[in-house]
């Protein structure tokens, strides 16, 4: 048994030695993931700002957070700015915090209710009674559009799927995020790398 684990042990650090190399390209994909995603939240909340000041604010039908144009701006900022920052890999630690503070936010205030999925999947693991609820909907729509209109055309892009809207992306991005704390920008294509081997030489 002892000389099993040590197989394994040994075959742990060769593999480890063989991906050195490439330890930076883990950190480089995440940022490169996630830039495009907080680009197009960000930009979108910025040109449709007062839409989104009042969406914020509304209780009706928005999501009733004190201080909307603050909370807003906040959200705004932290999104462009973070896919800015994201890209160059500079102070990628630092702003990772308050995009998955934006996460945290949009998970329990805008999808929460909605459970797990993004995407309606009755047979997925957490299918919950909205989820199931969509299957039959699902059915009808289809019906109608085979009866009639011009189904293969309208599918020919992708299948009709149900949008339950739940916390799966926001969670999955927040989970990037920590990595992201964790790791920092990498050492390709990452500024913060490059100033923290200037920093060390000039030491």
């Amino acid at each position: 048994m002892l000389d099993f684990i040590n197989k394994i042990r040994n075959l742990q650090t060769a593999i480890a030695k063989m991906v050195t190399p490439l330890d930076g390209l883990p950190a480089l994909a995440l940022r490169l993931y996630l830039v495009p995603v907080f680009w197009m939240a960000g930009s979108s909340k910025m040109m449709h700002f007062s839409a989104t000041v009042d969406w914020f604010g509304n209780s009706d039908w928005g999501l009733g957070l004190p201080f909307p144009y603050v909370m807003a701006f906040l959200a705004t900022a932290a999104e462009v700015g973070g896919a800015l920052l994201l890209l160059l890999g500079f102070a990628t630690r630092w702003i990772s915090i308050p995009l998955a503070a934006t996460m945290i936010v949009a998970a329990t205030t805008v999808h929460w209710h909605n459970g797990w999925q993004a995407i309606a999947d009755a047979s997925a693991p957490f299918a919950n009674d909205r989820v199931l609820d969509s299957v039959e909907k699902l059915t009808a729509a289809r019906s109608l559009l085979e009866t009639h209109g011009n189904y293969d055309w309208l599918t020919s892009s992708g299948n009709f799927v149900v949008l339950n809207n739940g916390i799966e992306f926001a969670v999955t991005y927040l989970v990037m995020l920590l990595a992201l704390m964790v790791m920092g920008g990498g050492r390709f294509v990452s500024a913060d790398y490059w100033l923290d081997r200037a920093l060390t030489v000039t030491k």
